[in-house]
């Protein structure tokens, strides 16, 4: 994994651990979890440390950087379809969250 993946896969990590921290119910919080289960899962496990100092407190802000990052993923060779499926798998954590 080379340093522009290795950025992009924290930034989506971080922001998606600080998601599941702040999460108003157990089930947006596990469903946060299972997003970033799944992006593990993409990357053999073989995923950077999450970085609690970059990321916004801002729940929506959140959300936003989590898709940015996990958008980006397909520019360092995941697979799109991939991509497509953790980022409905957020979609449903965030309607989880806003209820």
């Amino acid at each position: 994994m080379l340093l522009p993946h290795a950025r992009t896969l924290t930034r989506a990590r971080s922001c998606l651990a600080a998601l599941a921290d702040q999460a108003p119910s157990i089930d947006a919080s596990s469903a946060y979890e299972h997003v970033l289960i799944e992006l593990d899962r993409l990357h053999a496990d073989d995923c950077p440390a999450i970085d609690p100092d970059d990321v916004p407190a801002d729940p929506a802000l959140l959300i936003a950087h989590a898709t940015s990052a996990i958008e980006n993923l397909h520019q360092h060779g995941v697979d799109a379809l991939s991509v497509e499926l953790v980022l409905a798998m957020l979609v449903d954590a965030a309607s989880l969250d806003r209820t």
